[in-house]
């Protein structure tokens, strides 16, 4: 059975999208890492808790297959704040300049401490 796990969890690794702009943080790698981490004897590994195992390979495997995503469509492409996944992808990415990250968080700031036009201060609802 611990050949069965190990060779999902290569089949997962191969199909798990690496992201080359998130240099030494990215969680394809980081996930590639582990597998051989707990893996450490391939196929002849034994699996101290199968269960845990299995739901860890299953849980995944949700994520990977976008079954949250599908199953929760978003009206937008853009989350709460109305950052597109583009200037995420900038903001997040470890190659990005300094100056490319600094307009775009430049950008963000005036968008979210902009001030009522009359100058008054606005005050929460209770």
């Amino acid at each position: 059975m611990a050949a069965t796990r190990y060779r999902r969890f290569l089949k997962l690794c191969e199909e798990w999208p690496k992201d080359e702009s998130k240099k030494g943080r990215d969680l394809g790698t980081f996930l590639r890492q582990r597998v051989a981490s707990a893996f450490r004897e391939g196929e002849n590994t034994q699996i101290s808790d199968p269960e845990k195992c299995d739901q860890m390979y299953e849980s995944l495997a949700r994520i990977n297959s976008n079954v949250y995503k599908e199953k929760f469509p978003r009206a937008k492409d853009t989350s709460f704040t109305g950052v597109t996944l583009e200037e995420c992808r900038i903001l997040l990415a470890t190659g990005n300049t300094y100056e490319e990250k600094k307009g775009l968080r430049k950008t963000l700031m005036e968008r979210f401490s902009s001030k009522p036009e009359d100058g008054t201060p606005e005050k929460a609802e209770k």
